[in-house]
């Protein structure tokens, strides 16, 4: 059960960034992006909860860096995805370049 807590707080720590990120943008809020970073995030909460060590008991601590973890890959992705073209990585591109 410990395991589902630890990649929950993940997932929320990716989407809060998420949010976060687009509040600062001040852009109309763009469901593609939004997607990608969702994924982002869902795929560092299974990274957190499959290497998470169980111990006697979560802790605070566990839940704190499962929370930044999960925002820290997601703005480390959506910083490398921006760079390489696609800001809704590993969601494709929406633009049809003509």
């Amino acid at each position: 059960m410990e395991r589902l807590y630890i990649a929950l707080v993940a997932l929320l720590g990716g989407l809060v960034a998420a949010l976060l990120g687009w509040l600062e943008s001040n852009e109309a809020f763009d469901a593609r992006k939004f997607g990608g970073s969702a994924i982002r995030a869902l795929i560092a909460s299974i990274i957190f909860a499959v290497s998470y060590e169980l111990s006697n008991s979560l802790t605070g601590m566990d839940s704190l860096y499962a929370f930044l973890g999960g925002a820290g890959v997601d703005v480390l992705g959506n910083r490398i995805a921006g760079k390489l073209g696609n800001g809704s990585f590993p969601l494709p591109s929406g633009s049809k370049e003509t």
